[in-house]
């Protein structure tokens, strides 16, 4: 069960990193990266990168829980996936709080 919770934390926490990279690339670019000019280039970015964005992040949290399954170990990938999950829930709760307490 260890080796599950483990697993299932550096899930979450990596999809909340790149969570926060993703965001942050956004915000700056907005703010001066690519200029005010508009150009079909920007929504066929934005697309390619919620398209990769969710691969990236299905890949991270159903990839090793998948395998496993596939292994005969479906126990162990249906708890891998609800502890994912779990940890991810609080990490945005915790989120949420903070950008309550901040006055966001």
């Amino acid at each position: 069960m260890q080796e599950i919770t483990r697993y299932a934390l550096i899930n979450s926490v990596g999809t909340a990193l790149y969570i926060i990279l993703i965001v942050s690339f956004m915000y700056l670019g907005v703010k001066g990266i690519f200029g005010r000019e508009e150009t079909i280039l920007i929504p066929i970015a934005m697309l390619m990168l919620f398209v990769f964005s969710a691969a990236f992040t299905g890949a991270l949290v159903f990839g090793r829980p998948i395998m496993w399954y596939l292994d005969g170990k479906k126990r162990q990938a249906l708890s891998l996936i609800f502890y994912t999950l779990g940890f991810f829930l609080l990490i945005t709760i915790i989120t949420i709080f903070f950008m309550i307490i901040l006055g966001r």
